[in-house]
């Protein structure tokens, strides 16, 4: 069962987390990143319930992430496939990745997927850049901030922030 919606939330990551869904979403939209595209391709993946992979894939579709597109008929199946949105979540899926692997979060064999350029076949992970200059910015020097949709609600939580 999912919790209660945070729609009207003035906050950008109440914002995804409402689109995503759930855990099982996530595992959904890592599995379509690697090419897994097939409703029992995901099952298989994730072991998930088929009551539980259909209703988080109605959940990603309906939020535009994923596109369902018939590829049989007789009787009609459908494959999954990312949406732009869908490609921009993959930063958060990467994210969790690099800290599970900095934690060791599944043991000392070392990380279970990495990422790589595909042109130059090194490493990459995400990390913290000025928005003009692209330099690197330390995570301790990143310091929160009201936007332009900042609310009451918002601009509390940062009046404490200020106090700790």
């Amino acid at each position: 069962m999912r919790s209660k919606s945070f729609e009207g939330m003035a906050c950008s990551i109440a914002g995804v987390l409402d689109a995503v869904g759930d855990r099982w979403a996530i595992l959904i939209l890592r599995d379509l990143s690697l090419g897994l595209s097939k409703y029992e391709d995901l099952r298989k993946s994730t072991g998930v319930t088929h009551a539980t992979l259909s209703d988080r894939l109605k959940h990603l579709e309906q939020n535009e992430l994923i596109e369902r597109r018939l590829y049989q008929t007789g009787p009609d199946r459908y494959e999954y496939l990312l949406t732009r949105k869908g490609r921009e979540v993959l930063l958060v899926i990467q994210a969790l990745a690099q800290v599970g692997d900095k934690w060791a979060i599944t043991g000392n064999a070392g990380p279970p997927l990495k990422f790589i350029n595909k042109n130059s076949g090194r490493p990459v992970k995400l990390a913290l850049v000025d928005d003009k200059s692209g330099e690197l910015v330390r995570l301790r020097d990143v310091r929160p901030q009201a936007g332009p949709g900042a609310d009451d609600l918002v601009r509390w939580r940062l009046a404490k922030f200020d106090q700790g």
